[in-house]
């Protein structure tokens, strides 16, 4: 009803319309009825009417095409008035013998270009590059009632996230610089977001629920959610399902499009190894990480371990200690992990401890390492989310910088991946071969 509301003239209310709710609340079902009435009601007195409903991926936007046209083909009165329906690869898309027609494509730079349409949809729209949208909404200058609808879950640390970041930022009337005042309400646009508060309890099933509109009726269930709870690390569980996104604008620090790449389930790192530890601001989380060299030379790091609490990681260090023999093990005792340092000490077991500019030293070789093909990794939920949420702080004034930490949500993953990085960097220096050959001189 907020989407399609008009105003006294008998236009959209709203140029553009933003819904935002996790996955599985029903916001399929919202563009199924947009996109039929586009057709068979909001079509008639348009020449050429065309509506275009755009996914992130093919078989996102087949699948939106099926369910409309099930819709179609079982209802006489809409079926009479279809003049053909395009099943094709690629040219999905319903015509009435009215000459209105709905189409869905799979976005691409240029999938727009050509489209002069009436209502262009984005659906997924957490995965929606700046020039997708420069290729297609001046597709809509010419039309004389045009609207834009944006439709997702929570965005993610993607560049490609960055046109829906900037919608929620105008939807929550964001300031446009921080600390500054919030801005004024944009008038032509229609917001609705269903989220949890970013500082909540992620165990707080109120917040579930008002996180999901598909609770009250059923649609998902609590019992679920607390399976997803389980099965998810925090972060993903936080964005995926409670809605709650990094406050930190911008993209990623580092490309999560090379990471990906450079995840290979099947590494894993040879003597001599490096161990680092981690622990959360509040001692809640922490996590301990290896690195190591493979066998083509390349880094290997990985999460050995992530559990609640602390009280079991000096005895797993041990353990891994006993059992690899490592180079180094290293940790920040500025930060809540250096209260384990007196019963590492009780155990023999010798720290490396780092200073506040090897830390950012320590930040940008693991940056340095991803960005030049050096790093490789087991494709690790936890970690990937951890590097997802990872946002830089400025350490000192020397250009360094560290991991930026916040209340909800846990990145000790990538500290400690980060740490057992430069820890193994330092202590894995070859020695010298030995040469104890002869050389005569003639």
């Amino acid at each position: 009803m907020d989407i399609l509301a008009e105003d006294d003239s008998g236009h959209w209310a709203a140029f553009e319309a933003g819904l935002i709710v996790a996955r599985q609340n029903g916001k399929g079902a919202v563009l199924e009825v947009i996109d039929l009435a586009d057709l068979f009601l909001f079509s008639a007195g348009t020449r050429d009417f065309l509506a275009i409903h755009t996914a992130h991926e093919f078989k996102t936007a087949q699948e939106a095409f099926r369910r409309v046209l099930f819709w179609v083909e079982n209802n006489d009165w809409l079926r009479k008035k279809v003049d053909r329906v395009r099943t094709s690869h690629g040219e999905e898309g319903i015509e009435l013998l009215s000459g209105a027609r709905l189409r869905f494509l799979a976005r691409s730079g240029g999938s727009g270009r050509g489209f002069s349409c009436d209502r262009l949809t984005y659906d997924e729209a957490y995965d929606l590059p700046d020039e997708t949208v420069a290729a297609s909404l001046p597709t809509m200058s010419a039309r004389p009632n045009p609207q834009v609808i944006y439709t997702s879950s929570a965005p993610t640390g993607s560049v490609k996230s960055d046109v829906l970041r900037r919608v929620m930022a105008r939807g929550r009337c964001e300031p446009e610089e921080k600390d500054g005042p919030p801005r004024e309400p944009d008038p032509n646009l229609c917001y609705i977001e269903f989220s949890a508060d970013p500082k909540a309890d992620l165990d707080d099933e109120v917040e579930w629920v008002r996180a999901n509109p598909g609770t009250e009726s059923g649609r998902i269930r609590l019992e679920f959610i607390a399976k997803e709870r389980s099965a998810m690390s925090e972060v993903a569980f936080a964005r995926e399902r409670l809605g709650i996104l990094d406050e930190n604008q911008g993209a990623t620090v580092i490309d999560m499009s090379v990471w990906e790449q450079q995840g290979d389930v099947l590494s894993s790192p040879l003597d001599p190894v490096g161990f680092a530890i981690d622990v959360s601001p509040d001692s809640a989380w922490s996590s301990v990480a290896v690195c190591g060299r493979r066998a083509d030379q390349k880094m290997h790091v990985e999460v050995v371990e992530r559990r609640r609490g602390t009280g079991w990681v000096v005895d797993r260090v041990e353990e891994l200690v006993a059992a690899w023999a490592p180079v180094s093990v290293t940790l920040d005792a500025i930060g809540p992990a250096g209260a384990l340092l007196p019963a590492f000490a009780e155990r023999g077991i010798a720290i490396e401890v780092v200073s506040m500019t090897q830390y950012g030293q320590a930040c940008a070789l693991f940056k340095n390492a991803v960005d030049d093909g050096q790093l490789f990794h087991k494709s690790q939920t936890g970690l990937t989310a951890a590097l997802e949420a990872g946002r830089k702080r400025p350490l000192g004034e020397a250009g360094l910088w560290g991991w930026h930490r916040r209340d909800t949500t846990d990145i000790t993953p990538l500290v400690a991946s980060t740490l057992a990085v430069f820890g193994f960097s330092r202590g894995a220096i070859a020695p010298e071969p030995e040469d104890n050959r002869v050389i005569i001189m003639r």
